[in-house]
């Protein structure tokens, strides 16, 4: 078992539109943040998770995903998951909990255009 408190955050600016405030579980399988999305992200082009399922819980907020060219419009209580290898963008103004699997690292991240 594990637990984190709020104040074990760590808060990442991705860019000026996205912050990721990660919960640092030290777990190679299995990692998540609270993602503040104020825009698109990323600003142009797409990004891609080569290894990473990614799985977004939209707390609050609504906008799209756009997800290898399929335009998703979510809302509060919507779940999104994009699987490893799929090119997305988020646009919208949203609070969201992402988790992913295995935990996300910036080696397996790519910008895809």
């Amino acid at each position: 078992m594990k637990f984190l408190s709020k104040n074990q955050t760590k808060i990442f600016k991705n860019s000026d539109t996205c912050t990721a405030i990660e919960y640092p579980l030290d777990d190679k399988d299995i990692n998540g943040a609270v993602i503040e999305l104020n825009g698109r992200y990323p600003e142009k082009g797409r990004v891609v998770n080569l290894k990473c399922k990614e799985l977004a819980y939209i707390i609050n907020g609504s906008g799209k995903a756009v997800i290898e060219g399929k335009k998703i419009k979510f809302s509060e209580g919507d779940l999104i998951l994009i699987e490893p290898g799929e090119k997305f963008f988020w646009e919208g103004n949203a609070i969201m909990f992402i988790s992913c699997a295995p935990a996300w690292y910036s080696e397996q991240y790519k910008e895809a255009e």
